[in-house]
Formats: C-alpha cells, structure tokens, sequence
C-alpha cells in the first residue's frame, strides 16, 4: 500500500531542488542496488528539524552507508557531533567516503556493530536518536533510547506506517512491533509524538 500516492511524490520530488552532488549520489546508488534510504523529502524534514532544535549531539542507530546522518551532519554546526552505527563494514566504508567528500566527516564518529550495543556503551544525553534498525527491535529501541534523550531532545523513526500494513487484520512479527512502537509513544507520559504520514510513515516524540 502507497502511503503517498506516486503522482504526488513525483511531485514533491519535481519540485525540490538538489543541491548537493554527494547526496544525489547516495540516492543513485540506493536506486542502482535497491537498498533503503530515507530519499530527499524525509532528508530535508532531518535537516530542518536539526536546525530547529538546534541538536549538537545526535546518534542514528541503524545507519546503512549514511544517507540520513549526512543530512543530520549538515544541518550540524562544526562542533555537532553525528553518531553512526552500522552493522556492515561495507556501508560504513561508504559513509567514510562521502563524508569526508562532503567536508563534513569531522563532527562524525562511525561505529560497527549492533546499535543497540553501542548505545549502551556510550555515555551522555543526546539531542536527537534516529531510529532505523530491524523492525522486531522497535520496541526496545523506545525503552533504552528515550531514557537518553535530553529533555526536549526528540525521538525520530522511520517506517512507523510499514508501507500500510500497520492496517491490516493480520500483521506479521515486524507489523506487530511497530504497532507496539507506536502505542508506546503514544501513551508514555514522558514524550509528545506525532506521525507524518510521509514516505513510509516517520514518527517525531518530543521528550517533555
């Protein structure tokens, strides 16, 4: 199921510009090997938000080969700092490659392994943590990743819609702990969320 129709994605794509070779890069090869990324419109909502929150420390757990940390990493100041986490050392090589490309590899710290690991490896409050890993994780993403937030830091996930299938009588395990991501941030007292059904649905939790 479309959560944006294709007419009016092609629409929105038409009309945003791309400034950035190295990003339109990235997006050419997500399309040469069919792997996900976020794409342009979901990059430019990371951008903003950054910059409206004024986010200095941001950690991406599940992080491919750095297509949305690289729109976190330019939204940054020269002291931001942008964490990556990545399970394959190919996508990190990559990451490597286009930041220091971009000139903006000196606010980044790349870390191979489990996202969930390194997160409880690291010390400190984080401005923004993106949330990208394996769906059956979601769950337990909101449980030791909104502790770290600092108040009024904002937890980000992509694909809380699951291409519609959140809808469905009989979701699958992955369906099913999304469903159970979304409850939880919804109800928890301490964040505030909303869902944008964009792409594939991305939700923002503002910790109160």
């Amino acid at each position: 199921m479309e959560i944006v129709t294709a007419p009016i994605e092609d629409y929105l794509k038409r009309i945003t510009p791309q400034e950035d070779p190295i990003l339109a890069e990235m997006e050419a090869r997500g399309d040469e090997t069919d792997f996900p990324i976020v794409g342009p419109l979901v990059g430019r909502l990371l951008y903003q938000l950054t910059k409206l929150s004024n986010s200095r420390r941001i950690l991406e757990l599940g992080s491919g080969f750095g297509y949305s940390a690289y729109w976190f990493g330019k939204a940054q100041e020269d002291s931001g700092e942008i964490i990556l986490t990545e399970f394959q050392e190919e996508n990190l090589a990559l990451a490597k490659d286009w930041f220091q490309r971009g000139e903006i590899s000196s606010r980044a710290a790349f870390h191979q392994g489990d996202a969930l690991e390194i997160l409880e490896g690291l010390e400190g409050e984080f401005d923004i943590i993106f949330n990208d890993v394996s769906k059956t994780h979601y769950p337990e993403v909101f449980k030791k990743a909104g502790p770290r937030l600092r108040s009024g830091g904002l937890l980000i996930s992509d694909n809380v819609l699951w291409h519609g299938q959140v809808v469905e009588s009989q979701p699958d395990e992955d369906t099913q702990s999304i469903l159970e991501y979304n409850r939880l941030i919804f109800e928890s007292p301490d964040f505030f969320s909303s869902i944008l059904p964009i792409r594939d649905g991305i939700s923002i939790s503002l910790k109160t």
